[in-house]
């Protein structure tokens, strides 16, 4: 059983207040938070642009790993495309910084560390049971929730949703 099993595979992603997740076509809820290297990454410097905002349960755990590392593959892509990634996760920067260089992720991976997961509570994404981020996806635009995706907390998101939801976007 590896890591993300252990921690409770089972949990589905259930949005128990509906009133505090960002629908489509919402207002991006502000945040600031520092990435890997402790640079302050805020709305204001991707909410105007097209990004995809990913929360992960935590780095170093199997299938998160999986995940970013096929974002990361993706990237160029995304990036042709003019949309950014930005991964969330409880983890604090220093671990961030070193789990970036270990897996070679070269995009901005967020600490939601303090206060504990205040930016995926205010996306409605923060599971209080076991103190992490859900696996949920959102894509901003204008300012915007344009799309919103997710996945079982032992499940990777398929890169097909990513390519997906830039398809969509309007030149």
């Amino acid at each position: 059983m590896d890591g993300d099993q252990a921690r409770g595979a089972s949990i589905e992603l259930v949005t128990t207040d509906p009133g505090t997740h960002p629908l489509v076509g919402s207002p991006i809820p502000a945040f600031s938070l520092p990435n890997q290297f402790g640079e302050a990454v805020s709305l204001e410097g991707i909410g105007a642009a097209r990004a995809f905002v990913v929360f992960y349960p935590f780095a170093f755990s199997r299938v998160c790993t999986g995940e970013l590392a096929a974002l990361e593959r993706m990237r160029p892509a995304l990036e042709a495309s003019g949309v950014s990634l930005h991964g969330i996760s409880v983890d604090h920067k220093h671990a961030l910084r070193a789990y970036a260089t270990e897996q070679g992720i070269g995009f901005d991976l967020l600490a939601d560390f303090w206060p504990h997961g205040e930016v995926a509570r205010a996306f409605g994404c923060f599971d209080e049971d076991h103190g992490r981020a859900l696996r949920s996806t959102f894509l901003l635009a204008g300012g915007r929730v344009v799309e919103h995706f997710s996945s079982g907390i032992g499940e990777p998101r398929s890169g097909q949703d990513y390519l997906d939801a830039v398809a969509r976007l309007s030149p």
